[in-house]
């Protein structure tokens, strides 16, 4: 049986407020094209498909087509919620989705209830395990005394290997949303410390043939049996340098044959660019990142007026802006506490005109200050 393993779908999120659902429904239409040519049979999707617990219309509307082109590709997929789905809405026709092959694990109930698929070497069972919240997770798994991530998780691994054991020769495949020690984050995922340490052993999941993990966002292997996929598309710039990918896993009549990586196109780059306005606007070199998503930081002295716009107009996927005027060097960014601490509110005041114009306010500026910030104290005392 081969298994095509992936993860945090974020369908609805936006990158510095660009829409994302073109990149995405390009992403996942390759994916699903992935399934008709490496002929895969099961695809599954360990959490995070939607970037929200009340996803828009139309992300719902990118979810549902990809998952009609995978299913018409010829695989069956199973899913599970991460912490930023709904699980009560995720699961909400599960019964009903699985008869058409789209099996959905999304209750804490159903944990060692899993979806059956057969190949010629007999049984395969998938477990999914949503993502849990230490707190009432413990309380619905009847475990009061389990203690964060750990306890819950390891209360759910012990009822997918107490069901298992009631299943001999079936070879096993479990989906969990967490994060598991030795895995590198990125920017752009959420912390699911609530209550608690966030991370868990991967010793947690011992027992089982293969653990398809989501959570975190690049593609990561703690062990030949535990691996993150990570997203189809970069979130963060932090994740600029990451190859986005999947996993190919074969299972043979002994189970884990082989896991293959293939990496996915990118349907739009991201880079970063730093210089003065005028050179970044001007420089012809600069026409390669027309198309990218781009972060830009300015260096002039003083602070260009209307910079955002005129980046815009020449680089249309320019999303981030920082203004440094040291040109970003390590360990010169700004420390607020720092920077008024033991100064007057008209010093900060003078120093903050310099800063934005690169020039110190003039002796009739500096009366309009002193004069505003009196009348700014004359109301604070008036209202105590």
């Amino acid at each position: 049986m081969r298994v095509l393993h992936t993860s945090d779908w974020h369908i609805g999120r936006t990158f510095h407020g660009a829409d994302l659902l073109t990149e995405q429904e390009a992403a996942l239409t390759h994916i699903a094209e992935l399934v008709d040519r490496e002929s895969v049979d099961v695809v599954v999707v360990a959490g995070d498909i939607y970037d929200r617990a009340v996803p828009s219309a139309e992300a719902v509307r990118v979810a549902t087509a990809a998952m009609t082109r995978i299913r018409r590709a010829g695989a069956e997929l199973v899913i599970t919620p991460g912490n930023h789905d709904s699980a009560a809405r995720l699961g909400a026709f599960a019964e009903f989705a699985a008869a058409g092959g789209l099996h959905v694990r999304a209750t804490v109930e159903g944990i060692a209830e899993p979806v059956v698929l057969h190949d010629e070497h007999g049984a395969v069972a998938f477990y999914g395990i949503p993502y849990l919240e230490p707190e009432p997770s413990r309380h619905a798994l009847g475990v009061p005394e389990a203690r964060g991530h750990t306890g819950v998780l390891g209360e759910a691994m012990r009822r997918v290997r107490d069901d298992l054991a009631g299943r001999p020769g079936t070879r096993s495949l479990v989906l969990a949303h967490a994060f598991v020690i030795g895995g590198e984050a990125s920017e752009s995922e959420r912390t699911i410390a609530v209550g608690g340490v966030e991370q868990v052993p991967g010793s947690v999941f011992d027992g089982v043939d293969y653990v398809a993990l989501g959570h975190l966002h690049g593609p990561q292997t703690l062990a030949e049996h535990l691996r993150y996929s990570g997203s189809p598309l970069a979130y963060s710039f932090s994740e600029a340098r990451q190859r986005k990918s999947v996993w190919f896993v074969d299972l043979d009549a002994n189970g884990l044959a082989e896991v293959r990586r293939h990496e996915l196109p990118v349907p739009r780059p991201l880079a970063t660019l730093s210089g003065e306005l005028a050179a970044l606007l001007e420089d012809p070199e600069h026409e390669q990142w027309r198309e990218h998503f781009l972060s830009v930081t300015v260096t002039d002295r003083v602070r260009p007026i209307d910079a955002m716009r005129l980046l815009q107009d020449r680089f249309p996927y320019a999303v981030h802006m920082d203004w440094r005027p040291d040109g970003g060097a390590a360990g010169t960014e700004l420390k607020y506490a720092e920077a008024v601490r033991g100064r007057s509110d008209i010093e900060i005041a003078r120093s903050f005109l310099d800063d934005c114009r690169g020039a110190p306010p003039t002796e009739r500026e500096e009366r309009l200050v002193h004069l505003a910030l009196e009348a700014a104290n004359r109301t604070a005392v008036a209202k105590l």
